[in-house]
């Protein structure tokens, strides 16, 4: 069965959670929710449960479970103050499930996802602040449709992209500043070329990310972005800011030497698969409101058996 967020919502929101009238879920029990919940998104979590070690597979699924949940909350539930008090109820859920780590005995956690990412944070050790960093993006996303300047952008990024690079480093035991610092780069960089793939998308929605200051240096007008024109002003835009995400990737990939073999691989294709995204932008010459640009089959698995020789040699 898909993924039908209306339906686990009512299953396991707060009219479910926040009672404490039902009996807590058991460890094994909520990790094979998590389990389901990667799985239902496959596409997404094919290349990395292919790679990762057996024995972190677990711990991703819960991380990726919570950042699920938190992405539906925002943008699966009509947006504006509904989404924003369930944001806001999901926050106190990962706050008193910290409180359980730090306490015996204190809350016992009755949301699967809470349940399984407890012992992801007791085995690790990992700090409360990337996760409600992420929720600080997913309101922001409710407030804030365009952005003035690229550091106003940059900013939402330090809160929406950033703190997964963080958590992943944490799941593999080598988080540090320095390796934080070009993670950041990384997630930055996938961040924008997801941004610049979608811009055509995102418009639906009613987000433009592609930075007013930019926009003007360029002659884009608001005019011609919102009548969806590839004006030769908007392929100039486009040119620029595929290049900066290209910028972004150089400098992170400064940080692959310096990961444990077993996540090396697991980010260079991450790095690979985000430029591949450029390129794809590259190749249709910048027009990203006929055709959204993708990165065919052939080169994901080209992408996935690069990883997979490099995992074996």
């Amino acid at each position: 069965m898909g993924w039908d967020f209306a339906r686990e919502l009512e299953t396991w929101g707060p009219s479910r959670t926040s009672g404490g009238h039902e009996p807590p879920v058991s460890l094994s029990d909520a990790r094979a929710y998590c389990a389901r919940v990667a799985k239902s998104h496959y596409e997404n979590f094919t290349v990395v449960s292919l790679l990762l070690p057996r024995r972190l597979i677990r711990h991703f699924h819960a991380v990726y479970a919570y950042c699920r949940w938190s992405d539906d909350l925002a943008d699966e539930t009509g947006g504006g103050q509904r989404a924003l008090d369930l944001i806001g109820w999901w926050r106190e859920q990962l706050r008193e499930c910290y409180s359980s780590v730090s306490r015996a005995g204190a809350f016992v956690p009755r949301h699967p996802v809470m349940v399984a990412l407890r012992e992801t944070i007791r085995r690790f050790n990992i700090p409360p602040e990337p996760f409600l960093d992420l929720l600080v993006a997913f309101e922001q996303d409710q407030r804030v449709k365009r952005y003035d300047t690229f550091d106003q952008l940059l900013g939402y990024c330090r809160n929406s992209a950033n703190p997964v690079g963080r958590l992943v480093l944490y799941l593999f035991e080598c988080f540090d500043e320095e390796r934080a610092g070009l993670s950041d780069e990384v997630c930055i960089g996938l961040q924008i070329a997801n941004f610049w793939q979608d811009v055509s998308r995102d418009l639906d929605i009613g987000r433009v990310y592609l930075p007013a200051e930019d926009r003007q240096k360029y002659g884009c007008t608001d005019d011609d972005l919102d009548a969806r024109r590839c004006t030769p002003a908007f392929r100039s835009l486009m040119r620029f800011e595929v290049q900066r995400a290209r910028e972004y990737f150089a400098r992170g990939a400064a940080l692959l030497p310096l990961l444990p073999r077993e996540a090396r691989v697991d980010v260079e294709l991450f790095i690979r698969g985000g430029e591949a995204i450029l390129s794809a932008i590259e190749r249709r010459d910048y027009d990203v409101w006929t055709q959204r640009p993708e990165v065919t089959k052939l080169a994901k698995v080209k992408l996935l058996l690069g990883a997979v020789a490099k995992k074996f040699l």
